[in-house]
């Protein structure tokens, strides 16, 4: 297996990995969830997140056809879940309300699904699987994974060196950004998946 690896291929498919998961670009949000008394486990999420990327991998079509659910389906899904938060963070409103008789973790959603796990990482390692050999995929799939972990890891530090104005500067800011490209990726997928009706 690894007679097939290429540096060259594995520096490619990290580095596309690493755009599209935009693990720093969402640390605003992280401290978002964070400030609203929301728990986030980095190793946790690390380990969930590698799992869902090496089943995008290996699986993610067929088990989404399985479902009968295509990737603009999965897609839109995911962008409905990204505009709500963006909503949260522009109005400082609370949609995703807890259950006192569950652990407030948001480790999972909207953790590693949509915001490191999302439509764009299926996509995009669907689309690779047929440029590149699996095993430079795979090892660029475990070092951005490492880095998911450093990031989370290390988000209380980056609060206590910003302080708190930057980070509600840096909250508005991104919340913004981010209901832009929920925006985005709900009229792409929807325009997709109206074609495909017709």
């Amino acid at each position: 297996m690894f007679e097939n690896f290429d540096l060259k291929e594995f520096f490619s498919a990290f580095v596309v990995l690493f755009a599209v998961i935009d693990i720093l670009g969402s640390t605003p949000i992280f401290l978002n969830l964070r400030k609203q008394g929301k728990v986030i486990y980095p190793t946790k999420a690390s380990i969930m997140s590698l799992l869902c990327f090496i089943c995008f991998l290996y699986v993610g079509e067929a088990s989404l056809k399985l479902f009968n659910i295509d990737i603009s389906s999965f897609a839109i899904a995911g962008a409905i879940i990204l505009f709500m938060m963006a909503l949260e963070m522009i109005l400082d409103v609370q949609i995703f309300q807890s259950n006192p008789e569950l652990p407030n973790d948001a480790t999972f959603t909207p953790v590693v699904f949509p915001l490191i796990a999302g439509a764009g990482c299926l996509t995009t390692l669907i689309t690779m699987r047929s440029q590149f050999e699996t095993i430079n995929i795979l090892c660029a799939i475990f070092l951005n994974t490492f880095f998911v972990y450093l990031v989370l890891k290390f988000t209380k530090h980056l609060e206590r060196f910003l302080g708190p104005a930057v980070i509600y500067l840096l909250q508005k800011f991104f919340g913004i950004i981010l209901l832009a490209v929920s925006a985005k990726i709900f009229i792409t997928n929807l325009t997709v998946f109206v074609q495909s009706l017709n």
